[in-house]
């Protein structure tokens, strides 16, 4: 059993999400950096898709009623707690050990695996926490206990081959379409001539910029359609939402461009403040 002693800003157990139920009217949620899910459950010797906890902005505290084999991925930071502890190393946290993240130095969403991964009961599939729908375990709080699973039948414990990322000028490649043709001329020239700034008002539904404003061509409203993660959709007032892993199954306004899926990790650690450039590839 985990015990949280402290959630940081925000802190959920995620996996994989609910995936092939968005007809249904589910969104599909799970980890918002994906690969970097899958690496920390890799470096514990769990399948990919075994549920974590997503540390937004670190601020995680833990205890751990019994020892097990840990790792962490994604946004990096300070880690306290037993020796050899940090990112990217599997490490042992005995029975009563505590573990706690400090801020990242950059990015914003830091995932912790442990071995057997966290058993809370699934939904509808998935173990999952929607910030939208509500569905699955709520939020991590001071005093939320965490099962751990079954580890007896786990693969092997080493370090993996994948390099943990670095900091950088973070770009979202993306493909055009399918609305672009509901956008003045020029609009996605102008979605890729300069930076977006990413706001204060972003989440795990999506990443709101602030930038060169994607003037309309047509006038009207869009019947609601299916949206996908990486959808770059525009509202009336111009300004680009990127959506994230609890973005809704349809949305009413027109989606200039969708990032690529190999991108959305990066459009995951953006934080506030943030600048972020797009380029069309196909």
């Amino acid at each position: 059993m985990i015990e949280v002693l402290g959630s940081g800003p925000y802190a959920t157990v995620q996996d994989l999400g609910r995936r092939g139920l968005a007809h249904l009217g589910v969104p599909r949620s799970g980890a918002a950096d994906e690969a970097s899910l899958r690496l920390a459950n890799r470096l514990v010797g769990n399948p990919e898709g075994l549920a974590g906890i997503e540390a937004t902005f670190g601020g995680l505290r833990l205890r751990f009623g019994r020892g097990a084999w840990v790792a962490l991925a994604g946004a990096p930071c300070p880690v306290r707690g037993p020796a050899r502890a940090g990112m990217g190393v599997p490490f042992w946290v005995p029975g009563g050990g505590e573990l706690a993240l400090g801020a990242p130095a950059w990015g914003l969403r830091t995932y912790l695996a442990v071995r057997g991964g966290v058993a809370v009961e699934p939904v509808l599939g998935s173990r999952s926490t929607d910030s939208l729908s509500g569905l699955g375990p709520p939020p991590l709080a001071p005093g939320t206990r965490l099962p751990i699973g079954d580890a007896a039948d786990r693969g092997g414990i080493g370090v993996d081959l994948a390099p943990l990322p670095g900091p950088g000028p973070a770009v979202l490649r993306v493909l055009r379409g399918p609305r672009d043709d509901w956008f003045a001329e020029g609009a996605l020239a102008a979605l890729c001539a300069a930076p977006y700034e990413v706001s204060q008002d972003s989440n795990r539904v999506g990443v709101r910029l602030r930038g060169a404003e994607l003037a309309r061509g047509r006038e009207g409203e869009l019947p609601s359609e299916g949206m996908v993660a990486g959808a770059v959709q525009v509202p009336p007032s111009g300004q680009p939402i990127v959506f994230l892993a609890d973005h809704p199954p349809t949305g009413g306004y027109p989606v200039i461009a969708v990032v690529r899926e190999a991108d959305l990790g990066v459009a995951a650690q953006l934080r506030p403040g943030d600048e972020v450039r797009f380029r069309v590839t196909g």
